[in-house]
């Protein structure tokens, strides 16, 4: 008669039956699930005989059921981290949770990428392009316009003014002079090619001089003082009289130097006389 060989936990007899050893003990299956089997820490159910289970840190799963909690990958060979909440993590979702995300592409950026940061938005450097021309600009120089980028060359074709002279665009700085556009550098006098931004200069019909060449290439000189009449300063009234032009201050009677700018005068043999003294001569 051969010996009993019985569940450990129902009594029921185990010859020729499937069954399950537990710490010394021999158990039916079916109280080996009911009493002795670990509950996986993902789904809540017990981890049969049956099932192929995984363990790490007292924590045991189905090896179903042990994948990632963000993108679901199996991670039964694979590198994993667990997490707050008893989660699992394969290795590349816990680099990028919490990443700052690609305005270009909307993926995470994680540490090693090479990427742009631009009014605390991010960009992979490669998805850091154009507007217009979507060509790559990188770490390159670009013009933010509302919600777009643009490079050098699409900003200059789309938005920036052209020199008036030179036709070129304005990318930087330049001068407006009657609501008319110019780089700094082609704004200049006829006369010396010197720049004249910001500085005193006259406009005669399409060119422009410098005091200097004003007073040299183009000012009437005064028949009184010989002196150029600039319109500058001192004596920029100008009197007018048969073709001929004098500083106000200039403009007097030849024989009692009385100033006759606004007042009666006499002109006689090319010169200019205070009504009394043409009596005198």
């Amino acid at each position: 008669m051969s010996e009993r060989f019985d569940c450990h936990y129902c009594r029921d007899p185990l010859h020729g039956k499937k069954y399950v050893q537990k710490e010394s003990r021999h158990c039916c299956v079916k109280c080996f699930e009911k009493f002795c089997a670990n509950t996986c820490i993902e789904c809540k159910k017990p981890i049969g005989a049956d099932s192929k289970e995984l363990h790490f840190k007292n924590r045991y799963w189905h090896d179903s059921c042990f994948r990632c909690f963000k993108c679901y990958a199996s991670l039964v060979t694979e590198p994993f981290m667990l997490k707050e909440n008893n989660k699992v993590w394969c290795s590349t979702c816990s680099a990028t949770e919490g990443a700052n995300k690609c305005k270009g592409c909307f993926k995470a950026i994680i540490a090693g990428d090479q990427n742009v940061e631009y009014k605390k938005s991010f960009w992979h450097k490669e998805c850091f392009t154009c507007s217009q021309c979507k060509q790559v600009i990188g770490t390159g120089s670009f013009f933010p316009k509302g919600e777009d980028i643009y490079c050098v060359s699409c900003h200059e074709h789309k938005f920036a003014k052209l020199c008036v002279k030179c036709k070129n665009a304005i990318t930087s700085g330049g001068i407006t002079y009657q609501e008319q556009p110019w780089h700094s550098e082609c704004f200049v006098c006829t006369g010396c090619s010197k720049q004249i931004g910001g500085k005193r200069f006259t406009a005669v019909e399409d060119q422009f001089y410098c005091v200097d060449c004003y007073k040299t290439f183009v000012a009437k000189k005064c028949a009184g003082c010989k002196n150029p009449i600039t319109g500058f300063g001192k004596g920029s009234a100008v009197v007018s009289h048969e073709g001929q032009s004098w500083h106000d201050y200039c403009f007097k009677c030849t024989k009692c130097s009385r100033p006759l700018a606004n007042r009666r005068f006499v002109y006689h043999n090319e010169q200019i006389y205070c009504a009394d003294c043409p009596h005198r001569l």
